[in-house]
């Protein structure tokens, strides 16, 4: 059946009802389909995309099978004659690093790590971070030493121990038990310190808090060439003992 040109024909939008000349009218599209509409430009709406979900394939290509990853290893082989890959520097979690010394000598300082997921021979091993010391938990209680009976400084739990601690290393004395109030733990050249008429050793030696108080501790850090030394009560005598000096 022929039909008019309509060049010149009005229609009314099926949606907005405005007047418009009928070829400007689109036919709308639903699912790929015409629904029986025809719209002005204003009216019209585009197929909804999703509405064709499964029918187009968007799946990504799948990986090369059994590829080869080009690490330079047989390029930096062949130019430098070795595997310059092996001089890499590694980093990752070690877990948890324990250094055990008996009879406090540094010829029996035994060091462990656990924690270690994986292995890899490595050439050297460098923790770098916080400062790493040896820690004495430091308490007061009735006991005997050199001096006599009295109230004496215990390290770990020994009665006023001679200590042996290496030039250059850190060592930390925790007074941040109840007992230690009122005996501040400081360090002299002269056996029982300022009470034999001897001096405070300053050399390397920090301090925080009170005796007694949480956080509370004497540090030192033994200089190179270090005399011995000997630790005491600044408040009184006979408490302390002996420190000999390491050099590596």
């Amino acid at each position: 059946m022929a039909y008019a040109r309509a060049s010149k024909a009005l229609g009314q939008c099926d949606r907005c009802g405005f007047s418009y000349r009928l070829n400007t009218l689109q036919y709308e599209i639903e699912d790929g389909k015409r629904n029986g509409l025809r719209v002005c430009s204003e009216c019209f709406d585009v197929d909804q995309p999703q509405l064709k979900l499964g029918e187009v394939n968007t799946s990504d290509n799948q990986a090369l099978f059994d590829a080869r990853v080009d690490t330079g290893r047989e390029a930096s082989t062949s130019y430098f004659g070795s595997n310059t890959l092996s001089s890499q520097a590694l980093t990752g979690s070690i877990g948890i690093i324990t250094t055990s010394n008996a009879d406090n000598s540094p010829d029996s300082i035994t060091t462990s790590i656990t924690g270690v997921v994986g292995t890899k021979s490595l050439g050297s091993l460098t923790v770098a971070g916080a400062s790493s010391f040896t820690s004495y938990t430091v308490t007061v209680a009735t006991g005997t030493n050199s001096y006599g009976t009295g109230n004496k400084f215990y390290l770990n739990g020994s009665v006023s121990p001679t200590l042996s601690l290496t030039e250059g290393e850190i060592y930390r004395f925790d007074q941040s038990d109840s007992t230690n109030g009122t005996h501040p733990l400081r360090f002299s050249t002269t056996a029982n310190g300022t009470h034999a008429g001897g001096s405070e050793y300053t050399t390397g030696v920090t301090t925080n808090g009170t005796p007694g108080s949480s956080g509370a501790y004497t540090q030192i850090e033994i200089a190179s060439g270090a005399p011995t030394l000997y630790y005491y009560c600044t408040n009184h005598s006979g408490m302390g003992g002996q420190i000999n000096t390491w050099h590596i």
